[in-house]
């Protein structure tokens, strides 16, 4: 196997391969840009015009997706996976996964679209580093753009494996890659309305690419990640790699569930408190009239809405951002 293909494995150490540029006997280019970033270019006679970004590790102790990309990577890199497409492999944060942390000063998932330049240390460069990466990759004109940004969740969820949709101004969800998510085994998207600051959110609204955050189960170590079931998503991948992905049908979304942001949960002060148990699943459903969160000044998130289920609850989040979404169920 090439030595580029332990990506992985040299980001762990803090290592800079030797050779930056290295190529399968099929003719495969793998190319080192920075650390965790490897970018992997088919011959030119396989080469069927789509650029395909795959990231993980925005969080460090988010290990089943980094997993899953070494093996992709590995694949390639012995000649097994012979690609068709442009690949962008990024690990996000390094120093966190070496220490086995979700971050360490700053979560970088807040840091995109600009708010790395109001931020200052190593997170916000990784951030600043990770949108140059994916602008340069996403360059070339007349060419299909996808990513995913895999990650895994703090808590369990009722609904194991979900994606988030990006949202930009005047553009419309695609039910043919909602139908492509359903197919990797993906439950239930969440429909976003307005603009985000995540790396999804980044390369859609910035780079026009289909971009989604999926969360694939619970966080756990490294190899410690048996009862996370990637296979569909697995073997989606790899076929999107090799350039033989069936056509997705967007006229069937049988048993997708989706839902809207409702409201959004923000923590103001250090006076916040979030009245849920610290355990509570991701897409619980809250009762109407749920006293919900209270902060400051006698602000209170009482359920209004028929069918509310909480995501991402999380009251040790900085102040001044999200410590948790209210979620509805809606069609497309």
């Amino acid at each position: 196997m090439l030595a580029l293909g332990k990506l992985l494995e040299l980001t762990l150490a803090g290592r800079e391969p030797t050779e930056k540029i290295q190529l399968t006997a099929d003719g495969t280019r793998l190319h080192w840009l920075a650390e965790g970033a490897l970018e992997i270019n088919p011959s030119t006679t396989r080469d069927q015009g789509g650029d395909l970004l795959l990231s993980a590790g925005i969080h460090g102790n988010e290990t089943a997706p980094i997993e899953l990309l070494d093996r992709l990577v590995q694949r390639i890199a012995r000649g097994e996976l012979k690609p068709a497409v442009r690949i962008l492999i990024l690990l996000g944060n390094p120093e966190a996964m070496r220490r086995g942390e979700r971050y360490l000063e700053q979560d970088i998932n807040r840091l995109f679209c600009g708010r790395h330049e109001e931020g200052s240390g190593n997170e916000a460069l990784r951030a600043s580093e990770l949108e140059r990466l994916a602008a340069a990759f996403f360059a070339r004109e007349g060419r299909t753009r996808l990513h995913y940004d895999l990650h895994t969740a703090i808590r369990g969820s009722k609904i194991e494996q979900f994606a988030l949709y990006p949202w930009s101004e005047g553009r419309q969800h695609s039910r043919d890659e909602l139908a492509r998510l359903r197919s990797a085994g993906i439950d239930a998207v969440l429909l976003q309305s307005k603009p985000g600051i995540t790396f999804s959110a980044y390369t859609y609204s910035h780079l026009g690419a289909e971009a989604f955050t999926l969360e694939l189960g619970k966080a756990r170590p490294f190899g410690q990640n048996q009862a996370v079931n990637l296979d569909r998503l697995e073997s989606m991948l790899q076929s999107l790699i090799r350039g033989d992905a069936p056509e997705a049908d967007g006229s069937h979304l049988d048993g997708l569930k989706l839902f809207a942001v409702s409201r959004e949960v923000i923590k103001h002060s250090d006076h916040f408190r979030l009245h849920l148990d610290d355990a509570v699943d991701n897409f619980t459903e809250l009762d109407q009239g749920y006293l919900l969160a209270e902060d400051i000044g006698g602000t209170r998130w009482i359920v209004e809405e028929q069918g509310a289920r909480i995501i991402f609850p999380n009251p040790r989040v900085k102040n001044g951002l999200r410590a948790g979404i209210l979620v509805v169920p809606t069609e497309l």
